[in-house]
């Protein structure tokens, strides 16, 4: 139960397999299907009918903001319109970080009304819908609107005429703790979580027992029920995710006590940023429903796995993967050229892939922090793996170091130009490294680069490296510069901060 609605949920099937929502409390219980198949709409009167027809109450307009952070605002029916839909909300652009400025603030959400779904987490029946942003001055797309640099990426991919689709499957990492408590202030830092999965709870008193099953450190990577504690939670996040539209393919715990992976179909590059947001929508919300916290967080805690973003890439052309060939691992020399491009922008693309401060706790040596510029069919320390596949239509590249903090729609846009990039000038990406880099020599180990180390070191190499990324159109100078700013002031904040681990270090000296 939700303490602070005093709602409680519960999704269950029936026997054709339809998904239903159970809303209850004390007084009053609601029974809803959840389809997995979301409408599509010919125009915005066949919608305004659905709206009715199925007694919606509200329209929920979401937009992703620079950071990846999603924002809504509810439109109750009685106040949408044909024309409210055709010329779109008005909002204050000045609220969202590194937006508009206060004296040019005002903003337009567009319903795109090819993606909406139910919200199985509003105690009112709720549409929720993505939206594009617009100037309200011009009236145009908004180069600062992250999804809208997703779109311009996938039209500048057409118009290469190298593909004419890109196809992303993101494996996104989490954690779920019982507790979480964050201390920031001036005489007082640090953090405590707490997850009953936690080694460091094996002597702890509990009231109703400690029944002892727990994963051991580093040793929670598919373990059965008891020591997965977190089954029955997966299983409602992808039940939940699949009846938002998201095809979903299976559940399993992680590396890290508390760490979870849901996996999910790839898709096309916008809608699999939608479908990251969404994601991240159903894990945080019935984590809460379960009154436990979710993060995603690319390490929450020193001395254990972190969580990574694995985006898996191929282009198409035609209905033909371009990816399949004769060259190393079966792929087709236009696969190498793209690795080589990412190869070749990587610490550029740190910036969106890795945009946080910590980030950078994550990707170092151990831990399978695929920390190295180099590629391979076998080695998951290698920043980009080749998966197995039995198909030609399998054939496609696994970028590992992106992490789950990333804006999807600004990271699988900029790995995709990057990528070309990489085709248009012919980058080869060297050898392939089968070899387990801990065995290399130390010579050998010393001539394969390596990622940033830091987020100050991504916003260098993004300052110096983004002509790939502004071709098209894709990217523009201004968001660039409001995007580095924003990274900026977050560095700052942390560089600026007494850490307590100084204290320990420091104090007596």
């Amino acid at each position: 139960m939700d303490s602070q609605t005093g709602l409680s949920s519960l999704y269950v099937y029936d026997s054709s397999g339809q998904v239903f929502l159970f809303v209850f409390s004390e007084n009053f219980y609601e029974v809803r299907a959840v389809s997995a198949q979301t409408p599509k709409f010919k125009n915005t009167a066949e919608f305004l009918k659905y709206l009715q027809d199925n007694d919606i109450q509200f329209l929920d307009m979401n937009i992703t903001d620079l950071r990846g952070k999603w924002h809504h605002t509810s439109e109750h029916v009685s106040a949408i319109d044909e024309y409210k839909l055709e010329r779109g909300v008005f909002f204050d652009g000045a609220s969202l970080a590194g937006w508009r400025p206060f004296n040019d603030s005002d903003m337009i959400l567009k319903a795109d009304l090819s993606r909406v779904m139910l919200d199985p987490f509003a105690a009112q029946k709720t549409l929720k819908v993505f939206c594009d942003v617009l100037d309200a001055k011009t009236g145009k797309i908004y180069n600062r609107d992250p999804r809208a640099v997703a779109k311009a990426a996938e039209k500048h991919l057409r118009s290469s005429d190298i593909a004419d689709m890109a196809y992303f499957g993101p494996e996104l990492e989490f954690f779920i703790f019982d507790d979480v408590k964050i201390n920031v202030e001036m005489n007082h830092v640090g953090f405590k979580v707490d997850t009953e999965e936690g080694s460091y709870n094996a002597g702890r008193n509990y009231p109703t027992g400690n029944m002892g099953h727990r994963p051991a450190l580093g040793g929670g990577y598919f373990p059965e029920a008891p020591v997965d504690s977190l089954s029955d939670i997966r299983g409602e996040m992808l039940t939940v995710l699949n009846g938002m539209g998201v095809a979903v393919e299976k559940h399993h715990h992680e590396v890290a006590a508390g760490q979870c992976e849901l996996g999910i179909v790839h898709s096309t590059l916008t809608e699999s940023a939608d479908n990251v947001q969404l994601y991240k929508h159903a894990v945080h919300n019935v984590a809460h429903s379960y009154g436990k916290t979710a993060t995603f967080m690319p390490k929450p805690l020193c001395g254990d796995s972190g969580s990574g973003l694995h985006v898996h890439q191929s282009l198409w052309k035609g209905g033909k993967p371009l990816f399949a060939g004769n060259a190393y691992a079966d792929l087709s020399e236009t696969a190498l050229y793209y690795i080589g491009g990412i190869i070749r922008h990587a610490r550029a693309l740190n910036a969106f892939t890795n945009p946080t401060t910590n980030s950078y706790k994550r990707l170092i040596p151990g831990f399978e922090a695929p920390v190295f510029l180099t590629y391979s069919a076998r080695n998951r320390l290698a920043a980009c793996r080749i998966p197995t596949s039995a198909s030609p239509k399998g054939r496609r590249v696994e970028i590992r170091f992106p992490d789950p903090a990333a804006n999807p729609y600004l990271a699988f846009a900029a790995l995709t130009m990057a990528g070309l990039d990489g085709i248009e000038n012919k980058i080869h990406p060297g050898e392939a490294t089968d070899k387990n880099i801990h065995d290399l020599t130390r010579d050998e180990f010393g001539r394969i680069p390596t990622l940033c180390r830091s987020l100050r070191g991504a916003i260098r190499a993004l300052r110096e490296d983004h002509a790939f990324l502004l071709k098209g159109g894709v990217f523009s100078e201004d968001l660039i510069e409001a995007y580095l700013a924003l990274k900026e002031e977050e560095n700052e904040a942390y560089e600026s901060m007494v850490h307590p681990i100084e204290y320990k270090m420091y104090y007596s000296v």
